[in-house]
Formats: structure tokens, C-alpha cells, sequence
């Protein structure tokens, strides 16, 4: 058995303004308020003697690299995304940012947006356009159906809405 890991698909580099908003609060936070305390605790935890034995010292050391990863992967990641903030000139098709309202064949209606890899949250129906669901739907019209293959089986969908949002300044 190997260790050998494939390398992970590239994921789409588009996000949303909002999405762009809240990594960089997530950047900021980590930078500027969490670092600065973590690196303050561990200064007190290594002046209280030996390091060896000392779980504040050790636990902290950790956070600081877990701190200085996530800080390291936003900053690369904001760098080389682009921000999608302006509405299609066709509003009449499925594209990046739509809210898309779909029926299944039993009346169910689901709402999705489609948003980028790193700002998906099932809870509020944001779902990366590199899924099956978002890749499906780009490009789709209303009244078009959609077939999704899921682990109970194949399920189709009629796109009945879409809708493009301006989000706020």
C-alpha cells in the first residue's frame, strides 16, 4: 500500500464579492487578532521553564502553524482568484452567481446558487460550480431538464426560475 495521492483537480478560480469579502475577514482575523494572542500565550507558556513537558507551549506551537497554513492558502488563494461581481449580459441562462430554482418530478423545489469552491454552504443553498449539480445547471434555461445521478439513483429536475441578485456595495 501506498502513500501516493493523486494531485487534486484545479478548482474554479471565480468568487463571488461576497465570497472575496468574507475570506478576507477570515485572513484578517487570523492575521492580525489570533496570531498575535496565540504567539503571546506560547511566549508565557516557554518562559514558565522546560518546553518538553509543557502542554500550552506545545499546543500553542500548533495552532501557530495551523494559523500560519490557513494565512498562507488565503493569501495564495485570494491572489490568483477573479471576482465575479457584475450580472451576465443573458440573464436567461444559468451562469456563475445565479440562484437557480429547480422542481424534481414529485413537486420538491429546491433553490441553489452556483459560487466558487471556496464559499459553499449547504445551509443557505451554495453550491460550487466544479459539482455535479452546478456543472449540470451552467448553461441551462428555464424549463430545462436536468438529470443528476445520485446514490439512490438517477433524479431529474426542471430548472422553473433563475434569478441574478445584485449584491450589496
Amino acid at each position: 500500500m501506498s502513500r501516493y495521492r493523486p494531485p487534486a483537480k484545479p478548482s474554479a478560480k471565480y468568487i463571488t464579492a461576497e465570497g472575496e469579502a468574507m475570506l478576507k475577514a477570515e485572513l484578517h482575523r487570523l492575521w492580525k487578532i489570533e496570531r498575535p494572542q496565540v504567539t503571546q500565550s506560547v511566549s508565557e507558556a516557554a518562559a514558565l521553564g522546560d518546553r518538553s513537558e509543557n502542554a500550552e507551549y506545545i499546543y500553542g506551537k500548533k495552532r501557530l502553524r495551523e494559523i500560519d497554513r490557513r494565512v498562507r492558502y488565503l493569501s495564495k488563494r485570494l491572489e490568483e482568484m477573479t471576482v465575479v461581481s457584475s450580472v451576465p449580459d443573458n440573464t436567461d441562462k444559468v451562469y456563475f452567481g445565479a440562484y437557480a430554482t429547480l422542481e424534481d418530478d414529485k413537486g420538491e423545489r429546491f433553490s441553489y446558487r452556483l459560487v466558487g469552491p471556496d464559499e459553499i454552504d449547504p445551509y443557505k443553498g451554495y453550491i460550487s460550480i466544479d459539482s455535479p449539480m452546478g456543472k449540470t445547471l451552467l448553461g441551462k434555461t428555464i424549463d430545462s431538464e436536468i438529470s443528476i445521478s445520485t446514490l439512490t439513483g438517477e433524479q431529474t429536475y426542471w430548472v422553473i426560475a433563475i434569478e441574478y441578485r445584485a449584491e450589496p456595495a
